[in-house]
């Protein structure tokens, strides 16, 4: 059990890392990550919309629809919370970035 653990830590670790570099494929996998319940993660819609939302503005096109998707479940509240963490991200990834 501490070993699957410790894959899934890695496994986000290493696609958070390159998300933070601006790869939409990594934005988009851990939006599914998010959205399913993978990787020893609970299913977040809000964390799950936050990172659809990122990968569809780097270009993701299936990153738009999933994200439409699961915005149906969600209310407008979370939604709203999903976005501010996005622009959060945004503007903490270019400060690193600079």
């Amino acid at each position: 059990m501490g070993s699957s653990l410790k894959s899934a830590q890695f496994f986000l670790d290493s696609r958070i890392a390159d998300a933070a570099s601006g790869d939409a494929t990594a934005l988009y996998e851990l939006g599914m990550v998010y959205s399913s319940g993978t990787a020893g993660i609970g299913v977040d819609l809000v964390e799950a919309h936050k990172w659809f939302n990122l990968a569809a503005i780097a270009g993701n096109e299936a990153a738009m629809a999933c994200r439409s998707e699961i915005a149906r479940d969600m209310s407008a509240r979370e939604i709203a919370v999903a976005q501010r963490a996005a622009r959060a991200w945004l503007t903490t990834s270019a400060r690193h970035a600079a």
